[in-house]
């Protein structure tokens, strides 16, 4: 079962890729690259860091 963490960050995500499909079908590029960085933001802030 997810935590409540994980499922807020996976409902964000759907948004954005929804929020991306949109931005593809209208043609917006600036708009594509703006949702793109959010999405690479929110998938390096969801990898636990490794301390050794």
């Amino acid at each position: 079962m997810m935590n409540a963490m994980t499922q807020k960050t996976s409902l964000q995500i759907d948004d954005y890729l929804d929020l991306l499909n949109l931005a593809v079908h209208v043609g917006d590029h600036k708009w594509q690259k703006e949702i793109i960085r959010k999405l690479e933001y929110l998938k390096k802030c969801s990898i636990p860091s490794r301390s050794r």
